[in-house]
This record gives C-alpha cells, structure tokens and sequence, in this order.
C-alpha cells in the first residue's frame, strides 16, 4: 500500500532503527516508545488487522515476537514484557498495518494500562456461537 507509513519503512522508503528482519517480518524501535526498547514487529504483507492476515504471516508474526521478547529481556534485563496487538480504531490502532510492540517492563515503572476486570460466572450465551465458527475458521 503506497501510503501505508509500515510499507514505506519495509520498502525502505522511510527510515528506521531496524533490529531483525526476516523472510516475512521486520522488527523496528518504536519513534514513540512508552519505555526504553519498545519494539514493533511487522509482517511484510500489508494486512490492516489481524481479521485479514495470511495464517503464514501471522505464525512468522509470532515467533518474531517470541524472539523480539528474549532479546529484550536478555539485553534491558527488564522485569516482564508487555506484548500488545490492537484491531482498528476502537482498539487504539493508529496505523492501519497489523504489528505488535513489544514494551519492556520494569516493577517500578510508571506505564498503566487500565483494564476492568468482570466475572466470568457461567458460560455466556455466546461461547457456544464463538466455538461453532472457530470450528468452521481454516
């Protein structure tokens, strides 16, 4: 996608602080880290959100991922790892190109992520409509 800032940093149009790259993946600094290290992993193929993803991009997307975080814990020797993903604009995506960042975590840092938490109880009416198309999903 021509406009698409993720392509143009793949393509090497725009410049970035690239730290792996792969067949079908690019890891990058974030130019607006929440922490030190905050890294994005990319897939190659443009896919606005992870409902259009190819299976094989979105497998190489993981074990980037998974490689990224080691890294990271080994190099900042940080406490944890926050790994996060958002589809669309409701979910905080501002770039319309799957990627995950990867922000390291340290127990006295001050980065909050507001979550409200519920209670599961029973099984909600619609587990069993969600199961019926995770079966029917390839």
């Amino acid at each position: 996608m021509e406009t698409c800032l993720f392509c143009k940093i793949i393509a090497g149009e725009m410049p970035s602080t690239k730290l792996y790259e792969d067949e079908k993946t690019i890891a990058i600094l974030d130019i607006s880290p929440i922490a030190r290290g905050h890294t994005l992993i990319i897939p190659k193929v443009h896919s606005d959100t992870l409902y259009d993803i190819e299976i094989e991009d979105a497998q190489a997307v993981g074990a980037t991922v998974s490689r990224v975080t080691k890294a990271v814990k080994k190099v900042l020797k940080c406490d944890g790892v926050n790994v996060y993903q958002g589809n669309e604009k409701a979910a905080m995506q501002e770039i319309m190109h799957v990627h995950f960042h990867v922000i390291p975590r340290f127990l006295d840092d001050e980065i909050v992520f507001m979550a409200q938490k519920g209670e599961l109880g029973e099984e909600p009416d619609y587990a069993s409509e969600l199961k019926s198309v995770l079966a029917a999903l390839k």
